[in-house]
């Protein structure tokens, strides 16, 4: 729990600071309480909305299956009604994606909603979290199967792939929310019951079947995300084997496979939009770590085995990562690799690997960086790529 990192991190004066025992650390609760509550109060008046609304003929599942198609390929000039063909970086806009659409809105208003329910004990929040809960994992009419067998399709050659379970990356906050509703009565037994089933079936689901082995063993970000998804199912669910598992796969598979030697994510940088993965991917990294136990030692990890720490012997480390993206995230114009082909213009944003690494670190700059920038990015790319949102939620606040 990141509140327990160091009382020498000092931040810049104009941050609200904790008083008592953890003085000098960022008080989260009063940076986030405004644009947190704002959005609860808005999302009170909103009713859930899961996948059985919306359907697509495309679609080789059943109405409680999710469905969504992969996000650059196109028809074939020369080809019209064959296979789709590839076209890297760029996004066909005529996919259907209400599906991802939906589950997206789920993870903006849950952990919302859990949040403002941490901030003011006002039951209102954590009843109507509850009511998405509810339609998306418990109710028979509405809720979504436990897979994703028909994830990011691909016209004329497959109805789903193993890389599609990366749609499902917005299910980590969502379980964080769930933890923290349970934990504080906001669940009831029969709910909370019912809903931890449901991810335990789909973490098994994810951890055994052949899609979800080959985006296990996925050499990039894909790679990094079911570890990410795995390693939070698993601690929601009591899965201490796999939760394992991802400590070891981290450091002996994700650190040594994907970061350079001075920082970099050469997977993502080969790629047409290697900014915006490189932030991705090193968000998704961060989130590990935190999940896992990101502490530094003597800073509350568990006897100080902390990921954040972790080097291979020849030096690769998520904060070496970290380190090297920091200054292209405070000034992007010394980017010196090729812009991304779309959207480029709408990173960064208020990256997580910002706030984790930099209280595990003790590097208040980065945490200074993260106050900096935005928090509720608009544009569709770029919140489907932003998935940790609440910081409120990674952290220990009942005391």
């Amino acid at each position: 729990m990141f509140l327990a990192a160091p009382a020498g991190l000092l931040l810049h004066r104009s941050a609200p600071l904790v008083q008592g025992p953890d003085a000098r650390l960022p008080d989260l609760r009063a940076i986030e309480r405004g644009r947190v509550l704002k959005a609860a109060e808005r999302y009170l008046s909103e009713q859930p909305l899961t996948i059985t609304a919306f359907s697509s003929p495309r679609s080789a599942g059943g109405k409680h299956d999710y469905f969504s198609e992969g996000d650059y390929w196109w028809p074939d000039p020369a080809n019209p009604g064959g296979p789709y063909i590839q076209r890297d970086g760029m996004t066909n806009p005529d996919n259907f994606v209400a599906h991802r659409h939906a589950l997206i809105r789920l993870s903006l208003r849950v952990p919302a909603l859990a949040a403002a329910w941490l901030l003011t004990n006002d039951r209102r929040f954590a009843e109507h979290a509850a009511r998405h809960l509810r339609a998306w994992f418990v109710d028979d009419a509405t809720r979504m199967n436990p897979h994703l067998l028909y994830a990011q399709a691909i016209t004329g050659r497959v109805t789903g792939r193993g890389i599609g379970i990366i749609d499902t990356l917005h299910l980590v906050e969502v379980a964080r929310a769930i933890s923290t509703l349970d934990a504080r009565g906001g669940l009831n037994a029969a709910d909370g019951k019912a809903i931890r089933t449901w991810f335990d079936r789909y973490l098994t689901w994810m951890t055994t079947h052949e899609y979800g082995q080959a985006e296990r063993d996925a050499k990039n970000n894909h790679g990094t995300c079911w570890v990410a998804q795995v390693a939070e199912f698993a601690r929601y669910t009591g899965r201490n084997d796999l939760t394992d598992f991802c400590r070891e796969r981290f450091k002996s598979v994700l650190v040594p496979g994907q970061i350079a030697s001075d920082g970099s994510f050469p997977e993502e940088l080969r790629r047409t939009k290697p900014y915006g993965y490189s932030l991705f991917n090193l968000d998704a990294f961060a989130t590990v770590c935190q999940i896992l136990g990101g502490q530094a030692p003597g800073a509350g990890g568990r006897n100080g085995d902390s990921l954040w720490t972790f080097e291979t012997p020849d030096g690769r480390s998520v904060g070496k990562a970290l380190a090297f993206m920091y200054p292209y995230i405070k000034d992007k114009s010394r980017w010196p690799h090729k812009p991304d082909v779309m959207y480029y213009d709408e990173w960064p944003v208020r990256h997580a690997a910002l706030l984790f690494g930099g209280l595990a670190l003790r590097r208040p700059e980065y945490v200074e960086l993260w106050r900096t920038l935005k928090a509720d990015p608009t544009v569709d790319e770029t919140i489907r790529n932003y998935f940790v949102r609440q910081p409120l939620l990674w952290q220990d606040v009942t005391r």
